[in-house]
């Protein structure tokens, strides 16, 4: 009995032993993001909330850091970053919003030991600047420029885009892209830069693109860098009395617009899918730390594709879980 008690005790102790070691190499995952009443970066906290249940069932957690607001959004994004540090995490997942203030905060998250990877904002060279192992996300220039070109197919000559975030990395990107896409159609393109307050303000986004439709009947498109951007830019489209000539875009897309979509009140949507960018990233990263695994596909894309009327219904599928 005597023996038998102690090999119970020994393999009791050796299973708390390895279930320690098995503790503290847990992944411990920060994710950096928008606000949750975004309905962009509603989707994004799905695919967080998704991966955690497979983060958790391997003794790990996720943990999401929001922004309050926009308007100070590189510094704050770079302040989140700096949070997650001090928390002693293992993992990060942020988006290179802004690189030149965020930089600085995501090298130093590396040089702690922590893995990192870029998601919905960066690129693949980037990434690698940074000492981050993968880009997950969409091109947004090549996003923009195949937002450019379909308008071009439309047959839209002059194309406005507005963007609410100038400044922000992502964004001057898919408005370039935008640009350069219509241009090669045979078509040109600019950009409506407004203030970052702007962003979330649908009067104030209205009121600009009224302003600037009104000031220039050239303009037969436009397309936003968000999907409540283009809610408002549909409401100034219209109080310009343009609605007959004016086709409308957007980056991303939310309720309404799929609405519009199927009304033929709105062009099309560009998505980038960004459920899957923050599933893949956290659920990536996590196998990463936990058991050393690594994928060969470098970046990996979520995007462009485009939503119009030929698969809107099959997108509204994806809504009604709320993934789309």
């Amino acid at each position: 009995m005597t023996i038998l008690s102690n090999m119970t005790k020994a393999l009791a102790t050796t299973v708390v032993i390895c279930l320690t070691a098995g503790a503290a190499l847990a992944a411990n995952i920060a994710v950096v993001g928008g606000k949750t009443d975004d309905a962009f970066w509603t989707k994004i906290k799905k695919g967080v909330d998704d991966s955690r249940f497979v983060i958790e069932a391997n003794g790990g957690k996720v943990t999401y850091l929001q922004l309050q607001t926009y308007d100070n959004l590189g510094p704050d994004a770079a302040g989140l970053v700096r949070t997650a540090i001090s928390q002693g995490v293992t993992g990060l997942v942020v988006p290179n919003w802004v690189p030149e203030a965020e930089d600085e905060a995501i090298k130093a998250a590396a040089s702690a030991g922590i893995k990192i990877i870029l998601m919905n904002a960066g690129s693949l060279d980037k990434a690698k600047e940074l000492g981050a192992i993968n880009y997950v996300g969409s091109d947004e220039y090549l996003a923009g420029v195949a937002g450019g070109d379909y308008f071009g197919k439309g047959g839209q000559k002059n194309v406005l885009c507005v963007n609410t975030l100038p400044g922000s990395a992502n964004q001057e990107a898919r408005c370039k892209g935008v640009i350069d896409g219509i241009t090669k159609a045979g078509g040109t393109g600019k950009q409506l830069p407004l203030p970052a307050t702007s962003f979330g303000d649908p009067t104030a986004i209205a009121e600009a693109v009224k302003a600037t439709l009104t000031q220039d009947g050239a303009i037969d498109g436009v397309i936003t860098i968000g999907a409540g951007d283009a809610d408002a830019a549909a409401s100034g489209i219209q109080q310009a009395g343009k609605a007959e000539n004016v086709k409308l875009g957007s980056f991303d897309f939310n309720e309404a617009a799929l609405d519009r979509i199927k009304n033929k009140a709105q062009f099309f949507a560009i998505d980038q899918q960004p459920y899957l960018q923050s599933l893949l990233s956290v659920t990536l990263l996590a196998s990463h730390i936990d058991f050393g695994t690594d994928l060969p596909v470098k970046p990996v894309l979520t995007g462009p594709g485009i939503v119009d009327a030929s698969n809107i219904d099959s997108t509204l599928q994806g809504v009604s879980k709320g993934a789309r």
